[in-house]
């Protein structure tokens, strides 16, 4: 993100009002759209020098060429460390690197062995997004990255075909019923792992804290009730991102399997199925990703004491202070 850009003249967050949910979703469209991902590092390096320029001063009101030099780094790098995201993984590619797992697990009529494919490659993918964009206070070791994608892909794994044995046994439930709830158990796979995946991979953060800083982007501290907030949130927003995109879907796709996809064959139905997912999520994603602030402020009075009388680099008390939420 451009905040990682140093300088002592803040920049503003956002074109749009972060205050209001709108303009947030507004905002996450802006940082989500997959043409950012046209970017060269061109892009990158002149975006980084217009930002830099602005809150050294050199440049002294925002224009729209720094709006969208500022769109541009808030795509592409991380706002902790200011290192451009490998592009598999940035906010931009969400939809494009979602969208082949995401098909793959809501193709009708999987074995146990394709939902154990894809329920691995789900949370591969995951725990690939969360250390490329999570808080940069606590790295993980590479003993606990390993234990706990193990641990989320067997959550995920356990949850899918548990479930996957259950609902053809609920006897007192109508065919269709049935057939409906089979093809909702990825997402209740995919929640279930998302929010246990979140919580092992940033255990670290709540267990040490996170840093916090001020107005003008100074690292002020460790806070632990920071992390708790950063991390709740996260996995909270895990079920909200995955809800609309794991459920619209294959909902639309068992009525139209009994109309217009009645008789298709595997390749029609199959290129239906993405269809429905990538229009989906180019939809719905920026509403989703927008019910939580990336970088959010918090009041000083929620966090430890040793926050309550800090003051800035003017001499001015901090009644709020800041934190980067993660992924």
């Amino acid at each position: 993100m451009a905040s990682a850009i140093p300088g002592p003249i803040p920049l503003p967050q956002s074109r749009y009002d972060l205050n209001t949910y709108m303009g947030r979703v507004n905002h996450c469209a802006g940082i989500s759209d997959p043409s950012m991902l046209l970017n060269t590092s061109a892009d990158v390096e002149t975006a980084k020098t217009l930002i830099s320029d602005f809150k050294n001063g050199k440049i002294k009101q925002m224009t729209p060429e720094l709006w969208r030099a500022k769109r541009v780094l808030d795509s592409t790098i991380h706002p902790d460390t200011g290192e451009t995201v490998l592009l598999p993984f940035r906010m931009s590619s969400c939809v494009l690197s979602n969208l082949v797992v995401t098909a793959g697990m809501l193709t009708p009529g999987l074995g146990s062995v394709g939902t154990l494919f894809w329920q691995v490659a789900n949370q591969s993918l995951n725990v690939a997004i969360n250390i490329a964009n999570s808080n940069k206070s606590h790295p993980l070791s590479t003993r606990q990255l390993i234990t706990n994608y193990t641990l989320a892909v067997t959550a995920s794994c356990s949850v899918a075909l548990g479930l996957n044995s259950i609902v053809p046994r609920l006897k007192s439930l109508a065919p269709n019923t049935k057939m409906i709830l089979g093809r909702l158990v990825p997402f209740a796979a995919v929640v279930s792992a998302g929010v246990v995946n979140v919580f092992l991979m940033r255990g670290e953060e709540i267990k040490k804290g996170i840093s916090v800083f001020d107005q003008d982007g100074n690292d002020v501290g460790l806070s632990k009730k920071a992390a708790f907030y950063a991390v709740g949130e996260t996995a909270a927003s895990r079920v909200i991102n995955a809800t609309p995109i794991m459920v619209i879907p294959p909902l639309i796709l068992v009525k139209l399997q009994k109309g217009f996809l009645k008789g298709k064959g595997v390749g029609i139905q199959t290129f239906t199925n993405i269809g429905l997912i990538c229009a989906t999520s180019l939809i719905v994603l920026p509403f989703a990703l927008a019910v939580f602030p990336q970088r959010q402020q918090i009041h000083v009075s929620k966090l430890e004491t040793k926050f309550h009388n800090l003051t800035d680099s003017r001499g001015n008390k901090l009644d709020t202070v800041e934190f980067n939420r993660g992924i």
